[in-house]
């Protein structure tokens, strides 16, 4: 149910989307109090909810990515291909604000649930789809995800990469949880729109264009005509000062952002008692440095792999020189500044010792977000979302005996088998 207090409260939304982009969009929107109900197909639901089990995920026995994008929402199980659900459908579509889905066009064109379907039903609808790859061209209804579509295609994979080593699997959902918060400000823009026009909108995004839009620092440069360098080379890179990364004796990894590199350059040298280092013709300026970086990272590799990472922070904290330490889980899960910041934030479970979640990241601070709650079991609030539809109890059994709404048993069995 929406929170009272919330930014959102009475903003109804229907979260018809699987995985992780679009049901993080309508998390953000659960966190400031809007009321998200979640459309989810009998059987597995969505596959998101089984995610946590495949590697190389962490292994645990609760069901953590689940909870992290699907807080806050009731669940309801729907057959959409059962033709016997269309007034069910339709109810639901007159009840929202808001639908969100990330089927494919072809998909949605085949079960009626294009823009043009559904605002017939409520024209003030704002009507959100996401895809991979876009709405138009010839790859439109292919199936993307954050490695394919966000990483691999837009050239992020391949920018920050080593030259040394193949691709890296980054964590999953790195860009599926960007492109949510752009999806979430398309919605907020509709919303916006509505307000001056009264009418409703299809708001859209892509993992494509949001892999493009990180990536628009270096991709505009292409647009004008740039020719790369090629792989970045830690061991040879264009600067050994800003974004190089360095291991500590602790086995350790720390990157300098001596992004004012004549000033930062002079204070390191002094800090590290180096003298040496100025002097030498090699690195007495920016040029110089950049021209022989290979031979500077040569001499900070030994510089660094001498101290501990420990050593290393008070050193640098102590001239006050900018850097970062590649922290460990341990490290991240502990962090008092994503503490104190609440970035991490406990769930309201009930539970003597409560669990943590990560918090969206948005914050008004007029306006303080809801609590969040456990994430619903599969079909969990079918028959309460089917009473506020106005469903009676005769016809919420006559959608059970044709099959459009599964029985409670069998929901409960396919979420105990998939922990």
């Amino acid at each position: 149910m929406s929170d009272e207090s919330g930014v959102f409260s009475g903003l109804k939304v229907v979260d018809c989307a699987s995985f992780i982009a679009g049901p993080a969009a309508t998390t953000i929107l659960s966190d400031f109090g809007a009321q998200v109900v979640k459309l989810e197909p009998p059987g597995i639901g969505d596959p998101y909810r089984y995610f946590y089990q495949t590697p190389p995920n962490p292994k645990l026995k609760e069901n953590y990515t689940w909870q992290a994008t699907n807080r806050n929402k009731r669940s309801i199980s729907l057959d959409l291909k059962n033709p016997k659900t269309a007034e069910v459908l339709a109810r639901l579509v007159k009840w929202a604000d808001v639908f969100v889905t990330n089927f494919p066009p072809k998909v949605r064109k085949g079960l009626k649930l294009n823009y043009e379907d559904l605002s017939t039903l409520n024209p003030r609808l704002i009507f959100a789809d996401i895809t991979g790859y876009g709405e138009l061209g010839p790859e439109a209804d292919k199936p993307g995800f954050d490695i394919t579509a966000y990483w691999a295609r837009s050239g992020l994979m391949q920018f920050t990469r080593d030259a040394s080593s193949p691709p890296a699997v980054p964590v999953p959902g790195i860009g599926d949880h960007a492109t949510a918060v752009s999806l979430y400000a398309g919605i907020v823009t509709g919303l916006y729109r509505r307000e001056r026009t009264g009418k409703g909108c299809n708001v859209s995004t892509s993992l494509i264009a949001n892999g493009a839009w990180a990536t628009a620092a270096w991709l505009q440069a292409g647009l004008y005509g740039a020719k790369f360098s090629g792989e970045i080379d830690r061991k040879n890179p264009p600067s050994a000062l800003t974004g190089g990364s360095y291991r500590t004796a602790d086995n350790r990894w720390l990157l300098l952002a001596f992004v004012e590199e004549e000033k930062n350059w002079s204070v390191f040298a002094k800090a590290i008692e180096r003298a040496d280092l100025v002097a030498d013709p090699r690195f007495a300026n920016s040029k110089a440095r950049h021209v022989n970086a290979a031979a500077l990272v040569a001499e900070l590799d030994r510089l660094f792999g001498s101290k501990l990472l420990s050593d290393w922070k008070k050193l640098l904290d102590s001239a006050r020189l900018p850097y970062g330490v590649v922290q460990i889980p341990d490290e991240i899960v502990n962090d008092p500044q994503l503490l104190a910041n609440k970035i991490i934030i406990p769930i309201e479970d009930g539970s003597a010792s409560p669990k943590y979640t990560v918090d969206s990241p948005l914050t008004i601070r007029e306006a303080p977000k809801i609590a969040p709650k456990s994430a619903p079991e599969l079909g969990e609030h079918t028959d309460e979302v089917l009473q506020e539809l106005g469903f009676d109890a005769e016809q919420i059994a006559n959608l059970r005996s044709v099959g459009a709404v599964p029985s409670a048993e069998p929901m409960k069995a396919a979420v105990a088998g998939g922990g």
